[in-house]
């Protein structure tokens, strides 16, 4: 699972266009017939195709299970909150059929939104950019770690002139899908008189805490080690899914067993590119049981997905039982059902391969640093230097090295206290590009850099949001400071007021999220890259008519109809003063669930904030003894202001009944520290945080929603449940 530190999207990280966009043909097909063709080859077979004609959706509501959660402590608080949520994700989870899944859980994305145990805040993006990066050849999926790999990106030795993007992005959309894109871009940019070169340099905020990709849900983490390994299939630039690891794949008549052949010749090797062993299909299987019995939050991925898991986990079977296996060459996963998404979750961390005879030698020792590991991917690690650098050069034993464009990645450390250093380093040529705030925005105009180079960067799939933890259970954070200045009363007020469900939504409806993104973004572009749901409206959309309840009353959606738009009608239905979609949004004007505020709600937050006071009269709660929250916040000249203008907002639209306590350091890890590298709810400092997020692991909604599962699920602990 793929949790974001919000800190490295805002400042530090390249701004590269990954949104999706719908394939299309050339529209003079012999236009680009001398173009060379990508030697990629592609995944030829669709397991998610749906059926025809309308399906009339089930939902049995009945299997949530006290028993179930006989041994988990925090069960009866979950439910409290939550319940209603998961029971409708439990029922999206029975659905045979693709569409009807989509439908069920777009009703319990609606249904967690509502309990206001977070506000979505943005996406990466969205924003005023610069950068050396050409346009499009970057990875294009919205999920998995591929958007993270960099050696077929092509960069040019200066800044890329906006107009010049603009015509790449259009030709992008007419060559997508054809494997041509990369040889048209090379040939343009070429002809405009840009010079590429062979390597690439950018910002990071955060060290891998590990370099054992089967230990870690983190992007800090995995964002490094994924160009360093591979696994059996990846997306290229035009969002194709291709062969990588594998050279073939076969699936049977109901899409449960997958049978993957491996290429001839795969090495593992060493830090120095020395061979260590072949790389073989038991590597996969190894990969599996050491990332299950690691029990380091990846392995509820694979829950009702790959066969048996789940009894493994509980001791109910061995792992000879569970649905993967090696037969020569091939490695054989065979899953609990039909799951047509299963081909999009393979080049995620938990379908990586290990080199089990490799990792008993190094004992624990294995995945401690860049000496202790092995390489199958693109790059080894030539040098890593704590908050300094990462230097990746390319592997001479990698399959596919022929192809690779990127001989030199460069991470240089960035601690995110200079909002500017990120720009200076772009203009410098130290870095190839950044995204622009308000400061450097201004920099930017005098440099005489802004009205040619700048562009509005895509936006992706990743949402960060404002969590509210609903039992706090720490005061102070380890080593960074970070100390409440609540007295025992304030602590007592505020934490039954977190668990009231209209004291939340008072909250999360009086936050001015363009303001707070302002000073982030830019005063011109903060309402772009505003995201108002948790899983995208635009990531999925029905492949056939549904037919399915909402609040009783039986409606049908037509095949097309994005998720979004079925979770909106659940919230209108309801009565939520929410919106989370604009059947007009969206750069194709058919839809989205970002770019405007469909949370900030003063008159709401009023009305609920009075019902919460009524029904918590002991509390007394008024100007003169206001409920107060603590918002942790790194301390420079983009996330001050932002901090202040959630204060601000918060305060003024709650007139003064609510207080927000500003909790400030200027170390980033103590930003990190106080939830983002929180494992238990009992260690979150805060009652408010917005340096977490989301990045989908699949193409399927059931990668966000599955985050708040009880008793396991990925983010939950950051709203104090373990």
């Amino acid at each position: 699972m793929k949790k974001f530190a919000k800190v490295a999207a805002y400042l530090l990280v390249l701004v590269m266009v990954v949104a999706a966009f719908a394939a299309c043909q050339p529209k003079e097909p012999d236009k680009y017939a001398d173009l060379a063709v990508s030697s990629r080859e592609v995944v030829g077979i669709n397991p998610g195709a749906s059926g025809t004609g309308k399906i009339s959706v089930s939902m049995p509501t009945s299997l949530v299970k006290d028993s179930d959660f006989a041994d988990y402590a925090d069960w009866e608080t979950y439910k409290s909150i939550l319940g209603d949520y998961y029971t409708y994700l439990l029922a999206s989870e029975v659905q045979t059929d693709t569409s009807a899944q989509y439908a069920v859980q777009a009703i319990a994305e609606a249904k967690l939104l509502e309990a206001a145990v977070m506000l979505p805040t943005t996406t990466e993006g969205g924003r005023y950019a610069i950068t050396r990066v050409a346009y499009g050849t970057g990875n294009d999926s919205l999920w998995g770690l591929d958007n993270s790999r960099f050696e077929n990106l092509l960069i040019a030795t200066n800044f890329i002139k906006a107009s010049d993007r603009e015509e790449m992005k259009k030709v992008y959309l007419e060559l997508k899908g054809t494997g041509k894109y990369v040889s048209w871009a090379k040939q343009f940019l070429t002809e405009k008189g840009y010079t590429l070169k062979d390597s690439y340099s950018i910002g990071y905020s955060s060290d891998p805490r590990t370099w054992d990709i089967l230990k870690t849900y983190r992007a800090a983490d995995s964002e490094a080690i994924i160009n360093t390994i591979e696994g059996l299939l990846s997306y290229d630039c035009e969002g194709r899914l291709c062969y990588a690891l594998a050279k073939d794949v076969t699936v049977n008549d109901d899409c449960s067993v997958y049978t993957f052949t491996l290429r001839d010749g795969l090495k593992w090797v060493n830090q120095d590119g020395e061979e260590y062993a072949d790389l073989t299909a038991q590597d996969f299987v190894d990969g599996m049981k050491y990332m299950l019995d690691s029990n380091q939050g990846l392995n509820g991925l694979l829950i009702g997905v790959v066969k048996n898991v789940d009894k493994y986990l509980n001791g109910e079977c061995d792992f000879s039982e569970v649905g993967v296996k090696a037969e020569g060459n091939k490695v054989i996963y065979t899953l609990e059902g039909t799951r047509t998404y299963f081909l999009t979750m393979l080049e995620y961390n938990t379908f990586m391969p290990l080199c089990k005879s490799y990792k008993d030698a190094q004992g624990e020792a294995y995945g401690t640093d860049v000496e202790h590991i092995l390489y199958c991917g693109p790059y080894l690690v030539e040098n890593h230097t704590a908050e300094n650098k990462i230097v990746f050069k390319a592997n001479d034993s990698y399959w596919n090295k022929d192809n690779i464009t990127i001989k030199t990645i460069n991470w240089l450390y960035n601690d995110g206290k200079d909002v500017t250093k990120a720009y200076n380093d772009a203009k410098a040529g130290t870095i190839d590009g950044c995204g622009l705030n308000e400061t450097t925005i201004s920099m930017a105009k005098k440099d005489q850099l802004f009205d040619e180079y700048s562009y509005i960067s895509g936006t992706n799939a990743t949402t960060f949001s404002a969590f509210l933890n609903i039992k706090r259970g720490a005061y102070e954070t380890a080593g960074y400071g970070l100390q409440s200045t609540h007295t025992e009363e304030q602590k007592a007020a505020t934490a039954k007021a977190m668990l009231n469900l209209n004291f939340r939504r008072a909250v999360t409806h009086a936050v001015d999220r363009s303001a707070y993104n302002a000073p982030r973004n830019g005063e011109d572009t903060k309402l772009f890259s505003l995201r108002n749901s948790y899983t995208p409206g635009t990531f999925v959309k029905l492949l056939r008519d549904v037919e399915i309840e909402i609040n009783g009353k039986k409606t049908t959606f037509k095949a097309g109809t994005y998720y979004g738009e079925i979770v909106q009608a659940q919230l209108t239905a309801d009565g939520s003063k929410l919106k989370v979609w604009d059947p007009k949004g969206g750069s194709a004007g058919d839809g989205s669930s970002d770019g405007f505020d469909g949370w900030y709600n003063v008159e709401a937050a009023r009305e609920y904030l009075a019902k919460a006071i009524e029904e918590m009269p002991e509390l007394n709660i008024s100007k003169d003894n206001p409920i107060h929250l603590d918002l942790p916040y790194l301390v420079n000249d983009v996330y001050t202001p932002s901090a202040q203008a959630f204060k601000q907002s918060v305060e003024a639209a709650l007139e003064g009944k609510v207080i927000i306590d500003l909790v400030s350091t200027t170390e980033i890890y103590g930003w990190y520290f106080a939830g983002y590298y929180c494992d238990y709810g009992a260690e979150c400092n805060y009652e408010l945080y917005d340096c977490s997020g989301w990045g989908p692991d699949y193409g399927n909604p059931a990668t966000y929603l599955n985050t708040f599962k009880p008793n396991g699920g990925d983010m939950i602990h950051v709203i104090g449940i373990d």
